[in-house]
């Protein structure tokens, strides 16, 4: 009896097995016919978990690797309940559990066989695990998907809106070639808008947009009339997000677009498809406003505002943070600003921004969001502004590693008068944020950005053009000077950066971007550097070579052998001058004066035979531009003609050059 009670209980996790915990592992991305490219920009208001579980293709395994068995027993999740009595009936009757599990599995199969096209969904299930899997030839896989396809062709529409014929579907998009993607788009023609809105299907039609571009823009026109709505649905709305942003061109973006400007633009268009229509489409809303005039551009403006604050007004479904939204947003504002009226300008930018002011932090992360925001910065009040710093301060860590979002940041420092806000809720926050952003570019480039914004050495040309689209905006709303603000910025920045230099210059020098960071600072930050100088001479102070090849000497490295030889130059060298661009915020004396004080002989001269000799070469060349220091004298004693002779016979890399700046000692 107690057998028989255990062989009951055992029964009911036998089904619970075939869920999530026994999906495959993660599939071979490489092994994919089509590569999945980029992913959409992430709002930096969301951590990366809360923001995956948003996304529209079903690559990942919760997916694509789901067990057949799952699929099948879902139908009977339901009997749970019988299942408890078979544990208290087998208690009496060792046979009972038996006989009722025969009962319960007739019953279940009955269930499958009354559903429509259950012997087809049957049948196309064993040939689905055969061409999903994960190690099978291509021919192989080939077959199976014709196989497939067989099966479910002509009958797609009727099936792909349940969750296993979903999947069916998807991996003949997946793994089939153009003509079979091509046959499943043809069949659901009138059903895509559905297929967006389903739990399940979503991510079908997220592929067929990715996938047949003979047919994204028959897709895209079946949303038209409904994009408003679709965007705030909670499953169609990441499905516009991705073809938006990943998959179409600028005249399918501008299809999806056509919604917010309202139903009265879509009565201007009277050529759709044409070339001359495309052309104008391109363009967005200036196309669209192109000969209008009075209240027709009035009442388009309108619509678009009007749409655009139900979004904003709707911030739980998500919606604010594609960047959709954020494109039709500076089409407004971009138009706006074109008004001659400044006063009524003015007045409708007010308007957009009042209703979008607490969800600024959702749209930085894109480039028409940013550039939306930045908008917002340069035209704003010192209220607006302030208002604009709340929303973005609790952000400022992800916003400083993202591409876009940082772009607002710079924004703020160039244009807000107020410099005691920005040190406080977005400079203070930078600089304790330094341990984690030197190793990634772009949160490197928020740290340049203090002391030395918009240098060639660290923004490219287009970076530079993007941050002084806001400059004529700047000078007529900004008071201050420029190059104040600049300095007011870089002396709030400067002690803490130096401070984090003398704790842990040392460990960061090692990286290689690191290292980058540490000669800027030292070079341009305003402040007492001589902690700082002092923990990076130290570091090198230890015997040359290092003992340990798993931790090499910080000369050994070529990059941290370049943070001594600027600091001895005392600036970096410009290859259009072929000279060295001395920087006025950085003592080079002092610090090749420290240098002989901390560095040992021995290990100056081991590093002059070996690996520093460029290093050691830019000390005398520092100590020989001043005759009244005695370490010039010092250093001239530890070179004499013997040790000279070694580092000649040493033949190391830069051995001619040291020797010529030994001669002006």
């Amino acid at each position: 009896m107690p057998s028989a009670t255990t062989k009951s209980i055992k029964k009911r996790p036998a089904t619970s097995q075939a869920g999530p915990k026994a999906k495959k592992p993660h599939l071979d991305k490489a092994s994919a016919p089509e590569s999945k490219g980029k992913k959409r920009s992430k709002p930096v208001t969301r951590t990366v978990q809360e923001y995956s579980g948003e996304s529209s293709d079903d690559d990942s395994p919760e997916e694509d690797a789901m067990e057949v068995e799952e699929i099948d027993n879902r139908d009977g999740e339901d009997d749970g309940a019988e299942d408890a009595m078979d544990v208290t009936e087998s208690a009496k009757n060792p046979n009972a559990a038996r006989e009722s599990h025969k009962v319960q599995k007739a019953l279940h199969e009955q269930r499958k066989a009354a559903k429509p096209h259950s012997a087809l969904l049957t049948e196309a299930k064993r040939a689905w695990t055969l061409a999903r899997q994960k190690n099978v030839s291509k021919e192989e896989r080939n077959k199976h998907i014709h196989e497939l396809m067989d099966i479910i062709r002509g009958k797609v529409k009727d099936i792909v809106f349940k969750h296993d014929a979903s999947r069916i579907a998807q991996t003949v998009v997946k793994w089939g070639g153009q003509k079979e993607r091509n046959e499943i788009a043809e069949e659901l023609k009138g059903k895509y808008r559905e297929l967006a809105q389903s739990k399940y299907s979503k991510f079908l039609i997220t592929k067929l947009i990715r996938l047949c571009p003979a047919y994204r823009v028959q897709i895209l026109r079946e949303f038209q009339g409904h994009v408003l709505r679709m965007l705030l649905h909670r499953e169609a709305s990441g499905v516009l997000a991705d073809a938006f942003e990943l998959y179409t061109n600028a005249y399918e973006r501008s299809i999806l677009l056509r919604d917010f400007y309202g139903k009265e633009a879509s009565l201007f268009t009277v050529t759709a498809g044409s070339d001359e229509e495309k052309e104008r489409s391109k363009k967005g809303l200036r196309g669209l406003m192109e000969g209008l005039e009075g209240e027709r551009r009035k009442r388009v403006l309108a619509a678009l505002k009007d749409n655009l604050v139900t979004i904003f007004n709707n911030p739980d479904k998500g919606a604010v943070a594609h960047a959709i939204v954020h494109r039709a947003t500076w089409e407004y504002l971009a138009v706006v600003s074109e008004i001659e009226d400044e006063a009524e300008a003015d007045k409708l930018r007010r308007e957009i921004f009042e209703a979008c002011q607490d969800v600024l932090a959702e749209m930085v992360h894109t480039k028409d969001g940013s550039r939306v925001v930045r908008e917002f910065i340069a035209w704003g009040t010192a209220k607006d502004r302030k208002t604009i710093v709340k929303a973005i301060k609790p952000h400022v860590e992800r916003m400083c590693k993202d591409d876009e979002a940082q772009l607002v940041l710079f924004t703020a420092l160039d244009i807000i008068d107020d410099t005691k806000l920005t040190t406080k809720s977005l400079v203070s926050d930078i600089v304790s944020s330094a341990p984690t952003l030197y190793t990634s570019p772009q949160g490197r480039r928020s740290l340049f950005y203090l002391v030395s914004p918009r240098t060639r050495r660290h923004f490219t040309p287009a970076q530079i053009t993007t941050l002084a689209e806001t400059d004529a905006i700047r000078a007529k709303t900004s008071k201050k000077d420029a190059a104040l603000r600049t300095e007011e910025i870089r002396k709030a920045a400067s002690d803490a950066l130096l401070q984090w230099i003398a704790e842990s210059g040392a460990e960061v020098s090692r990286d290689t971007g690191g290292s980058l960071v540490v000669i800027e600072v030292m070079l341009e930050a305003d402040g007492d550097k001589s902690a700082a100088s002092d923990t990076l001479l130290k570091a090198i102070s230890a015997p040359y070579p290092s003992s340990d090849p798993s931790s090499p000497h910080p000369i050994s490295l070529p990059h941290v052998a370049r943070i001594y030889k600027t600091l001895l130059q005392g600036g970096h060298f410009s290859h259009s001058t072929r000279t060295i661009e001395k920087s006025s915020r950085f003592s080079t004396r002092d610090f090749a004066v420290r240098f002989v004080q901390l560095v040992p002989r021995d290990v100056t001269v081991a590093m002059a035979k070996g690996e520093g000799a460029f290093v050691v070469a830019a000390l005398c060349e520092q100590l020989a531009e001043h005759e009244d220091v005695d370490e010039r004298r010092v250093v001239k004693g530890w070179f004499d003609s013997k040790t000279q002779k070694e580092i000649k016979e040493a033949e190391g890399k830069g051995v001619n050059v040291l020797l010529e700046s030994l001669k002006k000692l």
